[in-house]
């Protein structure tokens, strides 16, 4: 499934970005929120279901392996139907599987229809990233990309936290009745002003996977999990490192959380422009900016005006790569590009699973909070020589054509 041969059946355009990019970003925006919207609303949860705080806590996770394991299969179930019918069915798979949550006094349905929730999330994603890429001109692709992208980074700073304001007025299910209005809009929208995408050339599931099987694609993969659970860690842990290492009061930490989510949409911006021409740039940038913070921000833990503007060129440097990455794995999967951006989607979503596991080991043997932000510039560190040798092998394979 070659993306030039799609992107000559639908309209591109060369000024502004399609209307479609733009949609299929709220969609993500829309069904992202639920992913972060949870975490506001554990104890409600917890207290409605009688169940423990950490039962609670693995609806997190069930959502969070219904995305890891879900992209790639679904990708191939669904690699010979139209994108347009694939993102509708996934929202509507989505919504209803939502719903049946919130209908629920069963904590193990709850937990089932989480997973449900990944497995469509996770579709939708992988489909989004390959219509947005067909609906804009070559050059223009990681930008499309940062766009669709930056749907999941509001959901993050906007979307989760709103949801879960709502909740504590309407009671916890009230935010995801929120998720589930907002999915069913995209749905529509998707029915009335999405272009009826194809797939170009006869889909292959054997030529999907011969392109798996490129080692290349598998470093971008590597760079992706890296980058992801480097910046990741540390957002995660930002609420007790700044109310007890920096020793800012806990009523500032929603708007620095809110600052690196801003950062978050900046580099998705600037990384979108940079990654059309210098995907290599962008990925090293990204890499050393994440570093860079990090270290900083564990030497300089205590100094509040230090800190504060080190969350944000953390938000920007974590998210100036996820352009440059969609760039990288659509380029080497050119002709086939379905199952190679659904395993991205999964490789993201794996690289913030890893979170809660590298961080427990540290804070398990005793070691501070500041401990996570040395472990996020670690992975940072790695991530550099990964982005390295994709540069490499592109310059081999250049001077040898």
């Amino acid at each position: 499934m070659s993306v030039e041969t799609a992107q000559q059946r639908v309209p591109v355009s060369r000024g502004r970005l399609p209307l479609g990019v733009y949609l299929l970003a709220f969609s993500l925006f829309a069904m992202g929120s639920a992913e972060f919207l949870l975490a506001g609303v554990l104890p409600a949860v917890a207290a409605d279901f009688g169940i423990t705080l950490s039962a609670a806590g693995a609806l997190i996770s069930a959502f969070g392996v219904g995305v890891v394991i879900g992209g790639p299969p679904f990708a191939i179930m669904t690699l010979r139907w139209p994108r347009r019918t694939t993102l509708v069915a996934t929202q509507a798979v989505f919504a209803a599987s939502v719903t049946a949550g919130l209908l629920t006094s069963d904590y193990t349905v709850l937990l089932t229809t989480r997973f449900v929730c990944g497995l469509a999330y996770a579709g939708y994603w992988a489909v989004a990233a390959v219509t947005a890429i067909g609906l804009v001109t070559p050059d223009r692709t990681a930008r499309a990309s940062g766009v669709v992208v930056s749907g999941l980074s509001l959901a993050m700073i906007a979307g989760g936290p709103a949801g879960a304001l709502l909740s504590y007025f309407t009671g916890w299910r009230g935010g995801f009745w929120g998720v589930v209005a907002l999915t069913a809009a995209g749905a529509i929208l998707s029915l009335l002003a999405m272009p009826a995408t194809s797939a170009g050339e006869e889909p292959s599931v054997r030529r999907e996977l011969r392109t798996m099987r490129r080692p290349q694609l598998w470093v971008v993969y590597a760079v992706t999990i890296l980058s992801t659970a480097a910046y990741m860690i540390s957002f995660n842990y930002l609420a007790p490192f700044l109310t007890g290492i920096t020793g800012l009061p806990g009523v500032w930490v929603p708007a620095i959380l809110a600052l690196f989510g801003g950062g978050a949409f900046a580099g998705l911006s600037v990384g979108g422009r940079i990654a059309d021409r210098r995907p290599f740039h962008a990925l090293l940038i990204g890499a050393i900016g994440i570093l860079a913070s990090s270290v900083l921000l564990a030497v300089l833990a205590g100094q509040a005006v230090a800190v504060i503007p080190l969350v944000l060129l953390l938000g920007v440097a974590g998210f100036v790569l996820n352009p440059a990455i969609y760039g990288r794995v659509f380029t080497i999967a050119s002709e086939a590009p379905t199952l190679a951006g659904a395993t991205a989607v999964s490789a993201f979503q794996l690289g913030i699973s890893l979170v809660p596991a590298l961080a427990g080991v540290a804070l398990n043997a005793g070691a501070g909070i500041t401990s996570v932000m040395w472990i996020g510039a670690a992975l940072a560190a790695v991530t550099v020589p990964a982005a390295l040798l994709d540069r490499a092998i592109s310059r081999r394979r250049s001077d040898s054509s």
